[in-house]
């Protein structure tokens, strides 16, 4: 009888091959998120809503939002303060020309400030049939510049809502932030889970850029849009992706990353099921962006208005990063020597580590697409550069972080589960103070918002 001899597991070995393949998979899933990013879903919209942890979730994206709007008003009523003190001076130097203003009246001037005053003047004059040569913004013509469908919307709203055109601007914003609170949550969920869904409503909700969702500014409408655009597209309803740029692609000039978006998606699509009809989404993205370019030319009596404007009125030249990176060698230098410069400093670090969350939890294509090309455009100017309004605009990303901030373990040990949570609600509170600060800092014309 020949006796064979029987091969020895080696633990170590096996271990290390098992370790191996565990590597290979999930460098495979990984891939698969990337890549396969417009796979049918399991779920749809309605699916997620019904879903009892999920609402659960949204209830409290929505207290964060809720909590994070108190800290708006608190920090506007930081400027009203100042115009009471201020006024009631004047009235005791005997200088005064204007009654004492109501603490609602001047938080109301600061959440219509700045571009608020364009988007209004927008929504009650419409567009300008003539552009003086070398505009400047002084003058009111230079509200060309801005896009149509917030202020149309302001029209709407307030053709049903009794109490004038700012009451509807305020309005419309406070409901639409609240819905892209929510969107933002079923993009999470999509991607990951109730527990990511959750962080990430709360980070968007509380991050100090998100002071814009109460202002008279046209973010709110274009995130919403932004949103409901991505959505669809991980669903693979072309048509509606396709609606929601064309419409977004309206609202700002950044609008144009959704074009971006599509055309991933739609590449992706084409690559792996020979799904054509993904180039309708792909068709209808710009269409808001060029109708708006056709309509104030064809307004206006020339060609390139809305480019004459930008360069004439507000000064739009291009410095391709150069303007962020100098404001920020500055703000490091003299800290104090300017808030400009500290706010571009403060969401260049913000935009930094929100890519290395990216990078780490791997987000789709489409997402990235989208959040390159918003952050390219948010440097490239020469004037207004990194701001966090405009970081806010790229809430893919605050999903990346979401996920990628470490998390306590059900096995994990009191001292683990101590420093996952404190330093994750430290953040949170970090974001909350800068929240009203960053909008007191606006209302009293601290810095370019």
């Amino acid at each position: 009888m020949v006796s064979r001899s029987v091969p020895v597991r080696d633990p170590e070995v096996n271990a290390a091959t098992v370790t191996r393949r565990l590597k290979t998979v999930a460098r495979r899933e990984r891939s698969a998120v990337l890549t396969d990013f417009a796979a049918p879903p399991a779920r749809s919209i309605a699916t997620d809503l019904r879903d009892r942890g999920f609402r659960h979730s949204v209830i409290a994206g929505l207290v964060a939002y809720i909590v994070s709007r108190l800290c708006v008003i608190a920090g506007a009523a930081v400027r009203s303060a100042q115009l009471v003190v201020d006024t009631r001076q004047d009235i005791a130097d005997g200088v005064a020309t204007d009654p004492e203003q109501s603490a609602a009246t001047s938080i109301i001037g600061v959440l219509t400030s700045w571009d608020g005053r364009w988007y209004l003047e927008l929504a009650r004059s419409g567009y300008p049939d003539n552009i003086p040569a070398n505009i400047t913004f002084d003058q009111l013509e230079a509200r060309a510049a801005f896009f149509p469908v917030y202020p149309w919307l302001i029209r709407a709203v307030d053709f049903v809502l009794p109490g004038g055109d700012t009451l509807a601007a305020l309005f419309t914003n406070f409901v639409l932030g609240a819905v892209s609170v929510v969107l933002v949550g079923l993009l999470a969920r999509r991607l990951f889970s109730n527990a990511v869904a959750t962080r990430s409503m709360t980070l968007y909700a509380l991050f100090p850029g998100s002071y814009v969702l109460s202002f008279a500014y046209a973010e709110a409408t274009f995130i919403v849009l932004a949103a409901l655009c991505l959505l669809f597209l991980v669903e693979e309803r072309w048509l509606l992706a396709g609606v929601a740029a064309a419409v977004g692609t309206g609202t700002r000039p950044n609008g144009v990353a959704l074009i971006g978006a599509c055309l991933v998606a739609a590449a992706l699509a084409i690559r792996r099921r020979r799904d054509w009809t993904s180039l309708v989404a792909v068709a209808l993205a710009p269409v808001g962006f060029v109708g708006f370019q056709l309509f104030v030319d064809a307004q206006a009596g020339e060609r390139g208005a809305w480019f004459r404007v930008q360069r004439e009125a507000w000064s739009e030249g291009t410095s391709f990063g150069a303007t962020a990176v100098t404001s920020t060698i500055g703000f490091l230098t003299s800290p104090l020597d300017s808030p400009a410069k500290a706010l571009t400093a403060l969401s260049l670090m913000s935009l930094l580590i929100m890519v290395f969350a990216a990078w780490k939890r791997h987000v789709p294509l489409p997402w990235i697409a989208y959040s390159a090309i918003v952050t390219a455009l948010m440097l490239i100017p020469e004037t207004v550069t990194a701001r966090p309004r405009f970081v806010l605009a790229v809430f893919p990303l605050f999903i990346a972080v979401a996920a990628w901030w470490p998390q306590p373990k059900p096995a994990a040990a009191d001292a683990d589960v101590s420093i996952a949570t404190t330093t994750w609600y430290l953040m949170l509170g970090l974001c909350c103070a800068g929240l009203a600060v960053l909008t007191g800092l606006y209302g009293v014309f601290g810095a370019i918002p």
